[in-house]
């Protein structure tokens, strides 16, 4: 009984720092201590940015709040403990003051070249504008290494999730599924398709109200404003399908408004936009054919 109860112990604590050290999936999982790694470089470097401060912080902690109960335990009044009479401690006071900003520096340094490259957007092989309504989102491939390609899409909430959420639609959410993961209200119609190794810029602006565009896989959350045009740049490292939504309340259906994107290898995706610039090219053709008014026929003379 002693030992299966150890035992449990053990593999909770096992758990709990898997955690929080990081080594979660790519998609934030549930009861998930800790954020993602990601599957970026950006995502990675700011989980370990993070991690520096955590560990900073812990080991802060532990000093501060170990000689406060020392502190407590071995000089209390019960035990007869007088307080000292002194003013002042000059080394002491030179070492908490230049300690703490030795650790800033620290800290501070990985963390500002960190947002210089994050603000890096240029020499990027692929530009995607994206685009938030209420309630869905528009993506547009501006550019694939420097070619128009004429495709975009608009990506709304999935129909399984669309009818689960239905008042009185009777449907449990948790049914609907996108495979063997849990998709209600995490899934779309149209997936944001993006080639692994390639560096995306992002254009990010809005129509309506304002929307955030946020992918904890990526590694950052970037407002789209009415007006104003907002950028920024990912390179997925691994391929995958990598969730995320809307992250500025935008009205009565700002939870229905997910994001995903899926990673394929550089050559699957050329075959996928190849495909989808062959249906906007027919969808175009048609569209051309059913404006063009019939000739007349020939007067009979």
């Amino acid at each position: 009984m002693i030992s299966s109860g150890v035992q449990r112990a053990r593999r909770a604590f096992a758990l709990l720092a898997s955690l929080a050290s990081g080594a979660a999936f790519a998609n934030p999982q549930p009861w998930q201590l800790n954020m993602t790694p990601g599957v970026t470089s950006i995502s990675q470097r700011i989980h370990g940015v993070h991690m520096l401060a955590f560990w900073v912080c812990v080991v802060i902690g532990i000093i501060v709040f170990g000689a406060m109960i020392v502190a407590m335990v071995r000089f209390r009044k019960s035990k007869g403990a007088v307080a000292a009479k002194w003013s002042h401690n000059t080394m002491m006071e030179a070492i908490w003051t230049v300690v703490p900003i030795v650790i800033l520096v620290v800290m501070a340094w990985p963390a500002t070249k960190l947002l210089v490259d994050m603000a890096d957007a240029k020499d990027s092989d692929m530009t995607i504008k994206v685009t938030g309504y209420q309630w869905k989102w528009r993506y547009e491939y501006v550019e694939y290494y420097n070619k128009a390609t004429g495709v975009n899409f608009v990506s709304s909430l999935d129909a399984d999730s669309n009818k689960a959420r239905q008042l009185d639609s009777g449907i449990d959410p948790h049914s609907v599924k996108d495979g063997d993961f849990s998709s209600y209200l995490l899934n779309v119609d149209k997936p944001l398709v993006l080639p692994v190794g390639v560096k995306v810029r992002f254009v990010i602006t809005a129509d309506d109200v304002i929307h955030a565009w946020w992918v904890p896989s990526l590694g950052w959350k970037q407002d789209a404003i009415p007006g104003i045009i907002n950028d920024n740049w990912t390179k997925i490292d691994e391929p995958g399908t990598y969730r995320g939504q809307c992250a500025e309340l935008c009205g009565k259906d700002h939870g229905f408004m997910p994001i995903v994107v899926k990673a394929l290898p550089k050559a699957e995706f050329e075959q996928w936009l190849a495909a989808q610039q062959a249906a906007a090219a027919a969808a175009k053709a048609g569209a051309t054919a059913q404006a063009t008014p019939a000739p007349a026929p020939a007067s009979q003379g």
